[in-house]
């Protein structure tokens, strides 16, 4: 029987949505489910959630839930990651504070002042997950949706080298779908290519019939000015290649909008967006967590598109798919940092996951993921070293930081966040001697 466990269940619309996709192939119905989160009230709703997914769709599998992760992790041969350590009050803090330095953020999930400290608080969970595995589960596969993905990957690619880890997203998907309705042709039979690194990746094919789609995209923005006054957009204009991530995360990781209100209005940037959707997603679990409490059905929400059970269904049945996924770069982007977490496409089949050799990507692309990853690169070294000044180092290389602070308000504000997160911050790394 197969065996999936949940990592941080308790993100109960996820899980449902997971659930609802694997549930939904046939050679799936009756894996073993395994939930684990820390909250007993969230682990107790995600259980109610899976109980009431398969009797909606008649299916039969193995359901169980436990609060000792490693028991959740015993024989696993899937374990689905997507914890936000800290939870909302964390994300708060992401944002309040550097806020209160001057720092503009959108989402300050993924680099920042607000993915480098998500990533010092996740480290150690992700190390805890990796040697539980190593323990009890050890060939299964970790699939990881946890930002900031791709210094996430590069975390484990360090300090369990032997895993078989892939991160997983879906905005490539997504960019390439809004794309194609937007010049008005059909994703199926639309083909593509992209990679650089998670949230950052460049569009570098995207074809019909052997031709490209570049020129359509590019009468469309001709002819509409509001369409132009988006963030990728704009890098798209200037750079050449599509980024495949939102312009609200695209902002965050270049030097060149948030520290300006006039390029924010010439944008429409939505400053703090991630705490409305966190919010949001809070009530969504309430909501949740009333509907089982009463008896009532909670709706299902199947997404076809999600890739964990794409990828499940591929390595369990040898179907053959191919995906964008993230993982350590073995010469698979060669003009980026070799052992940092890049998204390339990947084919999946019974065999596992097996990355493609991209290449070089365009110059002007490889040079701002090579200014994302040196952030990235930092913040791994700092937490793998225990060594608080590389935490500042990697803020100070951060491009939004270091355009809209000077350098000694960034010392304050890494100093000011390690203070606010307290415990959820290694202890290494929550001193720093003054540059005063």
């Amino acid at each position: 029987m197969t065996t999936i466990a949940f990592v941080g269940a308790g993100s109960v619309v996820f899980t449902r949505q997971l659930l609802a996709d694997i549930f939904g192939y046939p050679e799936l119905a009756d894996v073993r489910i395994a939930l684990h989160d820390i909250d007993a009230d969230r682990l107790e709703t995600a259980e109610g959630i899976a109980r009431q997914a398969a009797e909606q769709l008649g299916v039969h599998p193995a359901i169980s839930a436990s609060l000792d992760r490693r028991t959740a992790l015993e024989g696993a041969d899937f374990v689905i990651n997507m914890v936000q350590v800290g939870g909302i009050d964390a994300t708060r803090v992401d944002f309040e504070v550097p806020k209160s330095f001057g720092i503009r953020q959108t989402i300050a999930d993924t680099l920042g002042v607000g993915g480098v400290f998500r990533a010092l608080r996740t480290f150690p969970v992700l190390r805890g997950i990796a040697e539980d595995m190593a323990a009890v589960c050890p060939d299964a596969w970790l699939l990881n949706y946890t930002n900031p993905m791709a210094m996430n990957v590069w975390w484990l690619a360090e300090v369990a080298p032997r895993l078989k880890a892939v991160g997983l997203c879906h905005s490539v998907y997504w960019t390439v779908a809004g794309l194609c309705d937007l010049v008005g042709v059909p994703l199926e039979g639309t083909t593509y290519q992209a990679a650089g690194v998670n949230h950052q990746a460049w569009l570098l094919r995207w074809e019909r019939d052997g031709q490209s789609l570049y020129p359509r995209l590019d009468e469309r923005i001709a002819a509409d000015p509001e369409l132009r006054r988006r963030v990728r957009v704009d890098m798209y204009r200037r750079l050449g290649h599509y980024p495949t991530e939102t312009s609200e995360h695209s902002s965050e990781y270049v030097p060149w909008y948030l520290h300006d209100e006039r390029e924010i209005e010439r944008l429409r940037i939505p400053v703090d967006a991630y705490i409305g959707i966190s919010e949001e997603n809070v009530a969504d679990y309430e909501r949740t967590r009333a509907l089982l409490a009463a008896g009532q059905v909670v709706p299902l929400e199947h997404s076809a598109t999600e890739y964990a059970p794409q990828v499940i269904h591929s390595m369990v049945t040898g179907t053959t798919r191919v995906i964008h996924a993230n993982v350590a770069n073995r010469d698979l982007i060669t003009n980026l940092p070799r052992g940092a977490g890049v998204e390339v496409p990947a084919t999946v089949d019974g065999l596992g996951l097996h990355p493609h050799h991209v290449g070089a990507l365009p110059p002007q692309c490889a040079a701002l993921n090579t200014s994302f990853l040196a952030v990235a690169e930092l913040t791994v070294r700092a937490a793998l070293e225990g060594d608080a000044r590389m935490v500042r180092q990697a803020v100070m290389m951060d491009p939004n930081a270091s355009a809209s602070l000077r350098v000694d308000d960034i010392w304050d504000v890494c100093d000011a966040m390690v203070k606010a997160h307290g415990d959820l911050i290694p202890e290494a790394l929550r001193t720093c001697p003054s540059v005063r």
